[in-house]
This record gives structure tokens, sequence and C-alpha cells, in this order.
């Protein structure tokens, strides 16, 4: 090839076509996904506890895309459907993670519902999930001789509090558990009930 113009034209004309494949096609299909139905703006406990959820890094373990069945056992690990653009319509910044040093929390509201349960993992993990590496969130928590009118007491199975003392969850805490439990992504994905 001794003419540069062709070989210009040609490049231009490739990075033309790889521009619109990966940027203009990807945006034109989800630019402004319409929320899955059903699915529900956060409240202002569940915003205060989203950025407890930031502050503490926990996207560094979790993810928040469960997977398509031929792509991943998320469906048989439990995890729920494959998440579609619909279910982050209320998310900014959007908190897919990405890395699974623990499992997928898109479901963990409809998985664990219980706020006694999440309150009692977040202060010792271990306690709950036998042989977890997640760390201990202690300083959510205040131990108290006793609890006072309005304090929520954290029951924690034997041997993990001292003898006399009650563990009381400070708000960051029930607001971080509040997002959690909102973390619950169990309706059908597109119209009609159909899954992806």
């Amino acid at each position: 090839m001794h003419d540069e113009t062709k070989l210009l034209a040609g490049g231009m004309l490739m990075l033309s076509l790889a521009t619109c494949a990966l940027v203009v096609l990807p945006y034109l299909t989800v630019r402004d996904p319409k929320p899955t139905e059903g699915l529900k703006p956060y409240t202002s406990a569940e915003l205060r506890g989203r950025s407890q959820y930031i502050a503490h890094g926990c996207v560094s373990c979790h993810s928040q895309q469960p997977r398509a069945k031929k792509l991943a056992p998320d469906l048989a690990r439990g995890w729920g459907r494959a998440s579609v653009a619909g279910d982050y319509a209320y998310d900014s910044p959007h908190l897919l993670g990405t890395m699974r040093t623990g499992p997928d929390l898109m479901n963990i509201g409809a998985r664990q519902p219980s706020e006694a349960w999440h309150l009692g993992h977040l202060y010792q993990p271990r306690a709950y999930v036998h042989g977890s590496i997640m760390p201990s969130y202690p300083f959510l928590f205040e131990l108290k001789e006793k609890a006072e009118a309005g304090d929520l007491v954290v029951k924690l199975p034997p041997g993990h509090v001292s003898p006399g003392l009650t563990l009381v969850a400070k708000q960051e805490a029930i607001d971080l558990v509040a997002y959690l439990k909102a973390l619950d992504r169990t309706m059908p994905a597109l119209p009609g009930g159909a899954a992806p």
C-alpha cells in the first residue's frame, strides 16, 4: 500500500465502526433506564445507609450484579435473577462492584430480611457465618451496662458479648441495615413477569 490516503481513510473507518459498536449503541440502549416495575426510591434512612456502605468499602468485596444463568451459577447460589438496567434506576453512583470476596448482595434484603441477623453479622460475622473473612464493625455499636429507652439492643449468640454488658446499635448501623434490607430485586425484570 503506497497510498497514505487510503490507509488513513481505512483507519478512520475502523475507528468509527468500533466507536459505534462499543460506545454509541450501548449508550442508546441503556441511557434512560426506567425503574424495574415495583422498584421504589430509597428512603432517607436507606440513603444514609448507602453512604455507610460506600464509606466502609463494602463494594470492595461484594458485588451487586447477579449474572445470567449461562454466565455464572449465581441463580443456583440463591443470589437471584440476573440484574437489568432498571434495577439501578435510583442508584448513583452504581455499586456494581468488581470483586466477589463475599457473596453478591443485590438481593440480600430478600434472602436475609432479619434486621437482628444483619446487626449481629455486622458486629461479629463469624458468629453467624463460620469461617467468614469479613471484618467486624464494632465501632457501629456501643457496649452499655444497661440499655436506655429508644436503644436498639442487639442479641448475639452466647459468648460474643461480655457478661453484664448490653450491645446497642448506633444509628449508622441501623441505617446500613436499612440499606441492605432495601436490596431486594426479586420482582420480575421485564414487563409481564418474563425473566431476562
